[in-house]
């Protein structure tokens, strides 16, 4: 299948309404700044699209003030990529320095930030960072600490609410690149028939997958995970050596990207036959994101919808939420914000795309998990993803 052409990146316009939207909710909560250091964060904010990110030896730090565009204070090594979004105001250090790790140089800008001609010595101003679930700090303690000392008195604050309202609204131009992905692997799930067979080992069936996704034109397959076997009770591990029989189940899911968006959905099928117990398991998760979809309209909340899909399993099965949530949120990372549990309760809003899955166990401790992707719509859901069958497909 050929797929629409869409522009790399996003225009200056898209970080200007971002920047907008951040710089409100800083003056609502009365941050004078907020810094970030970490990819998702940093990318949102500027555009800086790299995978320099998995060297670990660097950090990265981009600041947002109360008003103007984003400062970037990064080793010297990125400027030139940085140089490339729409951010004017670049400053360096050469890295790496573990004697300075660019602490100096952060300090001396936020202190610049921070400065007023009415600013007291003992008067302290508030920068946001983002400190809680799902954000991590991506700088030495001992640099954080050393940081914390040049600024004092001013004091940081957590901006964790303030990241995840941010990024869990989802514009239509994020949305497009999601779900261009959404197409790709599920163009990739359908020519599973065409790929895999008896007698490939497992290893060899993953390889396969991943490289039909490439070849459909996901830029990377950074997440492969599932099993191959009668049942499966892990489908996290890495893929073994195990040959295919028939009968065997397979599950792959995968969290596949385009221009640094994400897909992440999996889809269970059987190999010559299937027997009755692993036909009604399918159907059982099938229903139970049937059920889920139905209900995800704004207004809802993410526990709403795990109660719609444990309310299935628990008609048809022993209810099984171990794992600790049944979906979450999707974009730049593979797992975002909100999680669908018990206790999250997230309003659901327009332009959240977000995954369902519920999971189950059956026959000899065995999983079985579904997944589908969607945007939440005004009138209810937008399917990303493709829907998958109701019943549990046969590889012949």
């Amino acid at each position: 299948m050929v797929y629409p052409d869409l522009l790399r990146g996003f225009p200056d316009e898209e970080f200007e309404q971002r920047v907008d939207r951040a710089q409100m909710l800083l003056q609502e909560e009365g941050l004078s700044a907020l810094l970030v250091c970490t990819e998702p964060e940093v990318r949102y904010l500027t555009g800086f699209h790299t995978p320099f990110w998995q060297s670990p030896t660097r950090p990265w730090f981009v600041i947002l003030p109360r008003s103007g565009k984003p400062i970037a204070v990064i080793p010297s090594i990125g400027e030139a990529s940085m140089n490339e979004t729409w951010i004017d105001d670049i400053r360096t250090w050469s890295s790496p320095n573990p004697f300075d790790e660019g602490v100096s140089l952060l300090a001396d800008t936020l202190n610049e930030i921070l400065a007023t001609p009415s600013k007291t010595p003992d008067e302290n101003f508030k920068i946001g960072l983002p400190m809680g679930s799902e954000t991590h700090l991506r700088m030495p303690l001992v640099d954080f600490e050393q940081l914390n000392e040049k600024l004092y008195p001013n004091i940081f604050v957590d901006a964790t609410e303030i990241i995840k309202s941010l990024r869990c609204i989802k514009s239509e131009r994020e949305i497009s690149k999601i779900s261009k992905i959404c197409q790709i692997v599920s163009d990739g799930f359908a020519s599973l028939s065409d790929l895999l067979n008896v007698g490939m080992s497992e290893r060899e069936a993953f390889q396969s997958f991943r490289l039909k996704l490439l070849e459909l034109g996901a830029d990377e397959v950074p997440y492969l995970v599932g099993a191959t076997g009668p049942g499966f009770s892990d489908i996290i591990k890495q893929p073994s050596d195990r040959i295919i029989q028939p009968g065997d189940l397979v599950m792959f899911d995968t969290g596949s990207t385009y221009d640094g968006y994400f897909s992440d959905f999996d889809r269970n099928m059987a190999f010559k036959f299937a027997d009755d117990k692993a036909k009604s398991a399918y159907k059982i998760v099938w229903e139970a994101t049937e059920a889920a979809l139905k209900i995800a309209i704004p207004g809802n909340t993410t526990s709403d919808l795990w109660e719609a899909m444990g309310s299935v399993l628990e008609t048809e099965s022993a209810r099984n939420d171990s794992v600790g949530r049944f979906g979450h949120g999707l974009g730049m990372q593979v797992t975002e914000w909100p999680s669908n549990t018990l206790n999250d309760g997230t309003v659901l809003q327009e332009g959240m795309v977000l995954t369902v899955e519920p999971n189950l166990s059956w026959g000899d401790d065995h999983i079985m998990v579904h997944e589908e992707n969607f945007v939440v719509r005004a009138d209810g859901i937008e399917l990303l993803s493709r829907r998958a069958s109701s019943e549990l497909e046969i590889i012949p």
